[in-house]
């Protein structure tokens, strides 16, 4: 998550011209009713807790409700990670549920998923709340050489390259999370 780059409306425009399209608004919109039809199978029964994972969920997850057709609950879950060694990782908190988790068959819904570092953390922790299940949904999935061993999404609508992506809750340099397709950056502007 990119925050605070100030970028002029021409910067930000120049940008959209110069990415490749990776997924049109259509094939969006397939895979947010792929992954309603994937949720709506394995959970319709078990009214569960999706916690949309801030801020990128905040996009896929308004899209995705209106396609879920059973009893369920919303709320969100924030954190971050920063490495204060070499070695090590620490979820940091900025938001924690404020629905309660024990005996709750919960998803976890977010944007992409990519190394799944924070991913992983959200995780443990949603499981050392005494949920009775957490499923994980994202919109984007990015097969990454780094990511966690073994961590993979229960559902997924898309794949996405090993690129700087963007559109549809996921930001360039925190702007154009609106943006109803799914984007690479420019080669030229991916660090």
């Amino acid at each position: 998550m990119t925050q605070g780059v100030e970028l002029t409306q021409e910067e930000l425009e120049g940008v959209v011209a110069r990415a490749e399209c990776l997924h049109d608004p259509a094939a969006v919109d397939a895979a947010l009713d792929t992954l309603a039809q994937g949720l709506s199978g394995a959970l319709a029964d078990r009214r569960p807790l999706l916690l949309g994972v801030m801020t990128g969920a905040m996009v896929p997850l308004g899209r995705l409700l209106g396609r879920l057709h059973f009893p369920l609950e919303v709320d969100y879950i924030h954190a971050t990670r920063y490495h204060k060694t070499t070695t090590g990782r620490e979820l940091v908190w900025l938001a924690r549920p404020q629905t309660p988790l024990r005996d709750r068959h919960v998803v976890l819904v977010d944007d992409i998923l990519d190394e799944g570092h924070t991913f992983r953390g959200l995780l443990a922790a949603c499981q050392e709340e005494g949920a009775a299940s957490v499923h994980t949904a994202v919109l984007a999935d990015k097969p990454n050489p780094g990511r966690v061993p073994g961590l993979e999404a229960d559902f997924a609508g898309l794949t996405v390259p090993e690129r700087y992506v963007f559109g549809v809750g996921m930001d360039y340099k925190g702007y154009l999370r609106n943006l109803n397709a799914i984007y690479a950056a420019p080669r030229d502007d991916e660090d």
